[in-house]
C-alpha cells in the first residue's frame, strides 16, 4: 500500500475537520430545538398532579423505552468503529524501522545492566565492606 503524499493527508485531514464540523453544527441545532421544546411545556407545581401530567408521563415513557432500546444498538459497536478508523490513520513503521529500535533497546539494556553490575561489585560493595569493618 503506498503512502499518501502530503497534499493528499492534508485534503484528507480538511475533509475530516468539515464532518466534524457539520456534525457538531447538527448537534447543536438538535440542542437547541430540544431547549425550545423543553421552554415550551406548560410548567408543573411541586406537589400538585394533574391528569395531563400522568398521561404524559404514560405515553412519554412508552416513547422512551423504545428510544432507550435503540441507542444502545446503535452505540454498542461505535467505540469499535472509531477504534478500527483511528487504527487506519496511524503510521506504522517499517520493518527495518522496527528492527533497528529494537537493536538499539537491547543495545541499551546490555550497556546499563553491565555498568550497574560493575558499579555494584566494585565500588559499592568494597564500600560496604569497608564501612562495617567485616574485612578488619
Amino acid at each position: 500500500m503506498a503512502q499518501k503524499s502530503k497534499t493528499q493527508r492534508a485534503k484528507a485531514s480538511a475533509a475530516r475537520q468539515q464532518r466534524k464540523a457539520d456534525k457538531e453544527q447538527q448537534a447543536s441545532a438538535a440542542s437547541e430545538e430540544t431547549v425550545e421544546k423543553v421552554e415550551e411545556a406548560p410548567k408543573k407545581s411541586l406537589f400538585k398532579k394533574s391528569s395531563t401530567d400522568t398521561q404524559a408521563k404514560s405515553s412519554d415513557t412508552k416513547g422512551s423505552a423504545k428510544k432507550t432500546e435503540e441507542k444502545p444498538k446503535k452505540k454498542r459497536f461505535k467505540f469499535l468503529h472509531e477504534v478500527k478508523a483511528e487504527m487506519k490513520r496511524v503510521t506504522w513503521p517499517t520493518r527495518t524501522d522496527v528492527l533497528r529500535w529494537t537493536g538499539v533497546v537491547v543495545v541499551a539494556l546490555l550497556f546499563f545492566g553491565v555498568f550497574v553490575a560493575l558499579l555494584d561489585n566494585a565500588i559499592i560493595t568494597p564500600l560496604l565492606v569497608l564501612i562495617s569493618g567485616i574485612g578488619a
